[in-house]
């Protein structure tokens, strides 16, 4: 049977990924978290696993060969608070953790799948996975950068060629805006459609920042992905083994933050049998209301990101990923069926 680790696992995107192993029968899953926020456990409760290890105690303990032969390792667990400012803390959970771990996937023979992000890229233009275009804005994007540079360095793999090199498959994936079921617990951190959802529940409205680096009013524009497609994109690559390298994970496809808040007030007014809307009469109705840009973030913010996506077609996955349109509705069922 295969027995895979999942770490982050009872958080959003390591969940969702036990989610389609369970899908596929796997069941033999290590799941490795943190569960001091305990309500986390309600992203595990639905799901099959084989056993739950805290995080304190996993990397030592798997270094040292304590769960068997494992077939890969899924490494979503890290600090993904762009906002965090102890860079000691971030730099201990995102890069020195993961560097320990790798080096005990290699040992014990297991294979790699960890999550990077789109935060590498930072204040770049361009998001193709090439030193050229790294520029992290923050400790956060910094922090995820740094342990990509050194996987480069170990693994003797030309990324752009996506080659699988001398260490066995180590895959890293730039996520870029993910949204989708299972990230309630994320608070501040959460995507921009679930904080809408619940702003249209209790207000009325939704929030979208004003004016800000050249863009109008909620036309900054990010490269938006469902988490289903981060899951098959995830599983692709546990499928082909002989794939390694860093790749882009998101649509490929640049979309306002209007065209979230529109998809989101719509897919509610759907769910109550009434008319879709245009964004300017949402506008005009004030159902969508433009806030002053935060102070906090300025410099830090990145108003326009949209995967490359050449490197991961190039290695052979055609995934067809989903528009924010078809995305935002599903969800939006989803939250509305838990509430």
């Amino acid at each position: 049977m295969t027995r895979i680790v999942v770490t982050g696992a009872a958080g959003f995107i390591g969940s969702n990924i036990v989610k389609g192993l369970n899908a596929r029968g796997i069941t033999d899953i290590i799941a490795v978290d943190d569960l001091t926020q305990g309500d986390k456990f309600r992203n595990l409760a639905d799901l099959k696993i084989s056993d739950y290890v805290d995080a304190s105690s996993f990397y030592d303990m798997f270094a040292h060969g304590a769960f068997g032969q494992i077939e890969a390792v899924f490494h979503e667990g890290a600090c993904s608070d762009t906002m965090e400012a102890n860079g000691k803390f971030m730099m201990d959970n995102n890069y020195t953790l993961s560097c320990g771990l790798f080096h005990a996937c290699q040992k014990r023979g297991a294979r790699l799948l960890y999550a990077s992000s789109a935060a590498t890229y930072g204040g770049s233009d361009s998001f193709r996975e090439d030193p050229a275009f790294e520029r992290p804005l923050n400790v956060y994007g910094y922090s995820k950068l740094l342990f990509d540079q050194r996987m480069r360095r170990e693994c003797g793999i030309d990324f752009q060629r996506s080659v699988a090199g001398k260490t066995g498959q180590v895959v890293g994936f730039r996520y870029f805006n993910v949204y989708g079921p299972r990230e309630q617990h994320k608070g501040r951190m959460a995507s921009v459609a679930f904080h809408q959802f619940n702003q249209l529940a209790i207000d009325k409205k939704v929030k979208l920042f004003g004016e800000y680096g050249g863009y109008k009013p909620g036309a900054q524009m990010r490269d938006f992905v469902f988490i289903d497609d981060v899951v098959a994109v995830n599983l692709w690559f546990f499928d082909h083994p002989g794939q390694s390298g860093i790749f882009n994970l998101g649509t490929g496809r640049a979309q306002p933050f209007n065209d979230v808040a529109s998809s989101v007030v719509n897919a509610m007014r759907g769910l109550e049998g009434a008319a879709a809307l245009s964004q300017e009469v949402m506008v005009a109705a004030g159902l969508i209301e433009y806030i002053p840009f935060p102070d906090a973030l300025r410099g830090k913010y990145q108003c326009y990101t949209q995967a490359d996506l050449s490197a991961l077609r190039a290695a052979g996955c055609n995934h067809q990923f989903a528009d924010v349109q078809t995305g935002v509705s599903q969800y939006v069922k989803w939250m509305a069926e838990q509430a």
